[in-house]
């Protein structure tokens, strides 16, 4: 038996939630919907600017949403990531381990800034976000613990590091020493503009295939390139042995390698989307780490997800995702 579920690597940002209005994004020229990197200068500027509700910080980035929820979830996890040795860096580490989650962070860390996300909230739940990466730019394979991800069940890439040299080259890294020692590997393509401003890198990254792909619509038609979700379906089978498509309000599309499995959500009242994608993929991994086929994971994912969205924040409490397991699948 392998040591964790599940190991991730990704982007370790501070995430600062803050409700606003579209006409405020528009005002200060940020593209809404997507993920747009800003340096520091443009970051502060944008936060001394908000008059919206900002809500409780947390330690983020896609692969540690997902990761967290793993652990939220009852699943054993390790988070390789880079912080720096400030105080967003120490709070960061605080508030992974206190969600159950192993990481590299232990010890000394290296001088510089903590990478921080803001992520705007506008009222029809939508979430943009503006990030500074700071010194998460330059993972590498330094921060790579061997050993741990050898003694994983999955490995899972956030499509996010295709925007970093050294990060590509650790998520390349990574996926080589997984398949060297039997560990399946799961990527998500995080973003629309990944799909469409990366879409080389991104394939670089997925190489010959991957177990597992995660993605919403728009990043399959932007990634395969195709203008119909069917075609994208059948262009996605050549790159991933199984993969899930989020389809927001109605569910998500999967392939489990040999059928198509549609898998319908409750109707909710959504008020923030921001990390609904990313616990998806955490419940889905934590589901399939613990006997269930891909129609349950679905149906977990969604439910997740589901109840994510009907609040502000990008993770359920610590106690929440046990309980809808529970009412899904016990």
């Amino acid at each position: 038996m392998k040591k964790y579920h599940v190991y991730g690597i990704g982007n370790a940002l501070v995430d600062m939630e803050i409700e606003v209005t579209p006409d405020f994004l528009l005002k200060s020229n940020v593209e809404k919907g997507v993920m747009t990197l800003v340096d520091q200068k443009r970051q502060d500027e944008l936060l001394s600017h908000v008059d919206g509700h900002q809500h409780k910080r947390s330690c983020g980035g896609s692969a540690a949403n997902t990761i967290i929820a793993v652990s939220q979830f009852g699943g054993s996890s390790f988070y390789s990531c880079k912080v720096a040795n400030d105080e967003p860096g120490d709070f960061y580490f605080k508030d992974l381990v206190e969600n159950g989650v192993s990481t590299n962070l232990h010890g000394d860390r290296a001088d510089g800034t903590t990478g921080k996300c803001m992520v705007f909230i506008t009222p029809d739940a939508d979430r943009t976000m503006n990030s500074f990466l700071g010194i998460t730019e330059t993972f590498s394979e330094s921060e790579l613990q061997i050993e741990d991800l050898a003694d994983s069940e999955w490995l899972y890439i956030e499509g996010y590091l295709v925007t970093s040299n050294s990060g590509r080259s650790a998520a390349l890294k990574s996926k080589e020493i997984a398949e060297q020692n039997g560990v399946k590997t799961a990527i998500t393509l995080s973003d629309p503009a990944m799909a469409n401003f990366f879409r080389d890198g991104l394939k670089e990254m997925v190489g010959k295939g991957v177990d597992l792909l995660f993605c919403n619509e728009e990043e399959a038609l932007a990634f395969t390139e195709k203008e119909d979700l069917k075609d994208a379906f059948e262009e996605l089978k050549k790159v991933a042995k199984n993969f899930a498509i989020t389809q927001g309000p109605r569910g998500a599309l999967l392939y489990n390698g040999e059928k198509e499995i549609d898998v319908v959500t409750n109707k909710v009242e959504a008020i923030d989307t921001n990390g609904a994608g990313d616990l998806f993929a955490g419940a889905f991994l934590y589901a399939i780490t613990h006997g269930h086929d891909f129609a349950d994971a679905g149906r977990l994912a969604c439910a997740s997800s589901g109840k994510l969205v009907t609040q502000f924040g990008a993770r359920l409490s610590k106690d929440e995702p046990k309980k809808i397991y529970q009412d899904t699948l016990a």
